[in-house]
């Protein structure tokens, strides 16, 4: 169900590369969609986007939104001030003021699509099940289907079931991983800032807005703040964060303040209208290889040395005789982390051996791996058709 643009030309601004978009998931922060009390939905809000969402969806566009709020709507059940980040909130009583708040969230944007004859649906992810890949197949697909039948998905994390572990912690990373899974074009952000600047506007007066960033640098990554207090989980770094991993896998990404009623409909029809745009990528990778690239949370990591780094940078696969060490708790089909002897992480890769099995392999010849295993197994460790590489 992949989209590609109405033109042949390269967009080049934000908006040029909204109203390209044929398969556009939309992130919304919890500031927008919390009104002017803690238990309280900003129902309008929600009736302007689900008429911006519907409009688009008359045009062929295909829509999933990602939303926060169900964590801030709950905090009044559950006696958490306001002025308490999200991080200082323990798990337990954030899970339980997502299981209040969850509720009101889901019906207020079911109340709001109804209201322009679209049918809602709420779809709840943990990271575990994105990272599983038949889970994210399974996941996917029930996408697909809502989505041809016109019914807009409403997703969030499982807070309820999730841990600490395996938590994607802020919905911009969700929402970019929705994307990669269901391979849309775009992914628009919508929080309390338009974009990216130089610096934090609120604390400097020069800080200079970016409206484009063709490729993420360092520079982009220290230009990070922190989430607003209270309410919101992420912040510009965390943004920028998914920017990399959206722009990776060829899809591009957009932060728009979204406080406006009929934000959607004013950033679709006005140029000048203040956001950042992060360009995809080039990326000719499969939806296979863009699921392993996206992993937040690999089951192990093999440290290899500048022999293999050499032999990786021109195509080849990963042999046991490249690697130097091997940490984690992983099995055969698990995806692992590559890292140079500086640790750097290069890439990920799915091991074609169990932990204990390739420990007992590394630093040896290929030839010697039916002696030691007592079975004749693969060549490789990461085999090349099974692993992405960054940029090295």
């Amino acid at each position: 169900m992949s989209a590609k643009p109405k033109t042949g030309k390269v967009p080049s601004s934000a908006h040029q590369i909204l109203n390209d978009s044929r398969f556009l998931v939309i992130k919304v922060g919890s500031v927008l969609i919390r009104g002017r009390e803690l238990d309280e939905v900003n129902n309008h809000w929600m009736e302007t986007l689900a008429e911006d969402i519907s409009a688009l969806m008359k045009n062929g566009v295909k829509v999933v939104v990602v939303s926060s709020g169900g964590v801030a709507l709950g905090r009044k059940a559950l006696g958490i001030p306001a002025d308490i980040a999200p991080g200082a909130i323990r798990l337990e009583q954030k899970q339980a003021a997502s299981a209040v708040g969850q509720y009101h969230m889901f019906n207020g944007y079911f109340k709001a699509f109804s209201k322009v004859g679209i049918t809602a649906a709420q779809v709840l992810l943990t990271m575990s099940e994105t990272e599983n890949r038949r889970m994210n197949l399974n996941a996917r697909e029930t996408l697909y289907t809502l989505l041809e039948k016109g019914i807009v998905p409403v997703i969030n994390e499982n807070d309820t079931v999730s841990t600490g572990e395996i938590r994607f912690g802020d919905n911009d990373r969700l929402s970019v991983r929705v994307a990669q899974m269901i391979q849309a074009d775009t992914v628009l952000l919508l929080s309390t800032t338009n974009g990216l600047y130089t610096a934090n506007p609120d604390l400097d007066p020069a800080a200079k807005h970016i409206p484009v960033i063709e490729k993420i640098e360092d520079e982009h990554v220290q230009m990070a703040g922190s989430a607003i207090p209270g309410l919101s989980t992420g912040g510009m770094k965390s943004k920028i964060e998914a920017a990399q991993s959206a722009t990776r896998a060829g899809i591009s990404l957009i932060i728009a303040n979204g406080r406006e009623n009929h934000i959607l409909k004013a950033l679709l029809k006005e140029p000048d209208r203040l956001s950042s745009l992060f360009m995809a990528q080039k990326s000719g990778a499969s939806a296979r290889l863009i699921w392993l690239q996206s992993h937040m949370r690999p089951k192990g990591i093999v440290t290899i040395d500048d022999g293999a780094l050499k032999a990786l940078k021109n195509g080849k696969s990963l042999l046991p005789v490249g690697v130097k060490k091997i940490e984690g708790h992983f099995q055969r089909g698990d995806a692992i982390e590559i890292r140079t002897l500086a640790g750097k992480k290069i890439g990920m890769g799915i091991s074609a051996y169990d932990v204990a099995d390739a420990t007992l392999i590394i630093g040896k010849n290929s030839s010697e791996i039916t002696k030691i295993h007592g079975y004749a197994g693969r060549d490789e460790l990461i085999h090349r058709n099974d692993m992405i590489l960054e940029e090295i």
